[in-house]
């Protein structure tokens, strides 16, 4: 079998599954590891080294924690809502949720949130054959907002002036999490200073 057939260059992060699944065994797996076509990243996933197509750190979210999700600066970041780049990647997984492996690189940020901040607002997110979880960009403005202390003021200031300056902005449903998320009276004191 030619490695073209087996590994696709668009795609960076395999499951174990996925690779069975064309027809490898954990002794063909082991092999295509020490010839260095594949990194193993922990017991289930696999790193493509034949990748080609455009890279992106979110890919190994779902690798470490599959029930991860990218959120606060992170999420920010990639909504082009902040010029700020963080030094590590911001992951909400549900609070009582243990997460026991994570790579020294990329650097994660780990947030455990409660079932209703966690469950609201998730996006997927599909690049090539690639995907990663999301939290949509209203639901980023109000965790900001809830996590401002921690975020800084001036950058969640800076988000929500972003957002509002935006022709995509939901206000009627940055409302509805607010007030879903217990923080709408910080929402309505920041509108009334910025608008």
């Amino acid at each position: 079998m030619n490695i073209d057939e087996i590994l696709l260059k668009d795609k960076k992060i395999y499951h174990t599954k996925e690779l069975m699944a064309v027809g490898l065994t954990y002794y063909k797996i082991n092999k295509l590891v020490d010839e260095g076509w594949l990194i193993r990243l922990n017991k289930s996933y696999y790193e493509n080294n034949y990748f080609e197509g455009e890279d992106n750190d979110f890919y190994y979210v779902t690798a470490y924690t599959p029930e991860g999700v990218v959120c606060l600066l992170s999420a920010a970041v990639y909504y082009r809502l902040t010029n700020f780049r963080p030094d590590s990647i911001d992951v909400a997984v549900p609070k009582k949720k243990n997460v026991s492996t994570l790579p020294d690189w990329p650097v994660f940020k780990m947030y455990y949130f409660e079932k209703n901040r966690y469950d609201l607002g998730i996006k997927n997110i599909i690049s090539s054959k690639d995907g990663f979880k999301i939290y949509d960009i209203e639901k980023t403005v109000v965790d900001i907002l809830y996590y401002r202390n921690k975020i800084g003021i001036e950058e969640t200031k800076e988000i929500l002036t972003n957002y509002l300056s935006r022709q995509d902005r939901n206000l009627n449903k940055l409302i509805q999490y607010s007030e879903k998320l217990k923080c709408h009276d910080i929402l309505k004191s920041y509108l009334e200073v910025l608008v």
